[in-house]
């Protein structure tokens, strides 16, 4: 197939990346068609490593910006190819990966082209297997092989925040709680134990249950503790000896992941917990000076990210971390997939911006 244009109006060189199909485990062509494309540019350094590309300028700048997006989508679901329409006088382009997170992966690939000699030094990296497990990220990978390609003073992920700013992110714990009983014939049910009967009380602990707002550092995060999951059960006859509530908790990134698996272990006490995910959460970091000076370029209001996303990588390793990119968050993994045009622009408008110190 034709290769990639990094010449073309953003919203263009959107609908031509979302058109690759690339379902995690399927980025072959999409890394190839990136690598393609950055590898022509003279002021850019480009490695791969498996499916993830990463390219830099050295110009010997004294800050350097890490700017990342992933490439994967999940499935698709008769929404590819992409198109554009109308609606209500606005501009969108439609389809698999167009929110989640092709046009900010579109915006980034076009200023890494045009963009010869930003004020800081930058890297950009496009990485694969983002919608899928913690052990196949290819920014997990990186960090864990590669941790210098990560090293810089600030970084930017492209998710989509409708192109506003959000800072750093909520931390995520998943927790099954557990009861045993005792198995018996349902016909004489007195002689068991019934397991699903002891979780009651974990359902009336999560009802009354009165989650946080917490503010770190000007940002105000919403936590959360919910069941997302009960099993329990054999057969249609018999008492159950064991039933499961799946718990999720949303922590703000203010409490460690060791404080938040220490609550969750309180709120159930005198119960078995089981923690099977944690993922610690980012602050927002917007209290340096390079920070600062992002937030003034692009114009708009930081607030807190409330999901998880990979800028927790960065600040695990001390680097502080926004997220900024085209796209409702809320139509992200949605069938009808949609991105305004003109929050592609305002994106690209704002990083080089920035980038350039214009």
């Amino acid at each position: 197939m034709p290769g990639l244009d990094l010449t073309a109006d953003a919203a263009l060189l959107t609908q031509a990346i979302c058109d690759v199909e690339s379902v995690s485990g399927d980025e072959r062509r999409i890394a190839d068609l990136v690598e393609e494309a950055v590898r022509a540019v003279p002021h850019l350094v480009v490695r791969r490593y498996g499916d993830t590309v990463v390219a830099r300028t050295e110009l010997g700048r004294p800050t350097r910006v890490a700017i990342a997006g992933h490439i994967d989508t999940v499935p698709v679901n008769a929404n590819l190819p992409t198109r554009f329409v109308e609606e209500d006088g606005v501009r969108t382009l439609v389809g698999r990966g167009t929110v989640d997170m092709k046009a900010g992966v579109a915006v980034q690939l076009k200023l890494a082209a045009e963009i010869a000699e930003p004020v800081p030094d930058v890297t950009w990296i496009w990485y694969d297997h983002e919608e899928v497990g913690e052990d196949l990220n290819g920014l997990n990978r990186l960090l864990r092989e590669h941790p210098e390609e990560l090293r810089a003073d600030f970084a930017i992920l492209g998710e989509p925040t409708a192109a506003g700013i959000e800072g750093g992110c909520n931390g995520n714990l998943r927790a099954e709680i557990r009861t045993f009983g005792k198995r018996a014939h349902s016909a004489r049910g007195w002689v068991g134990v019934n397991a699903i009967h002891l979780a009651a009380p974990i359902l009336d602990r999560l009802a009354a249950y009165e989650p946080r707002t917490v503010e770190v550092d000007g940002l105000v995060y919403r936590e959360g503790l919910n069941a997302v999951g009960i099993s329990g059960g054999i057969a249609g006859n018999v008492i159950p000896d064991e039933c499961m509530v799946h718990v999720n908790h949303r922590f703000a990134p203010s409490r460690s992941a060791e404080e938040a698996v220490q609550h969750v272990r309180e709120v159930f006490d005198g119960f078995d917990v089981r923690i099977v995910d944690l993922a610690a959460g980012a602050r927002p970091g917007l209290d340096v000076p390079i920070a600062r000076a992002f937030v003034d370029a692009v114009g708009a209001e930081p607030r807190a990210k409330y999901g998880w996303t990979d800028v927790a990588r960065f600040s695990g390793l001390g680097v502080p971390a926004v997220n900024y990119g085209p796209g409702d968050p809320l139509l992200a993994h949605a069938d009808d997939e949609r991105v305004p045009v003109d929050q592609i622009h305002a994106v690209e408008a704002g990083l080089r911006a920035w980038l350039t110190g214009a």
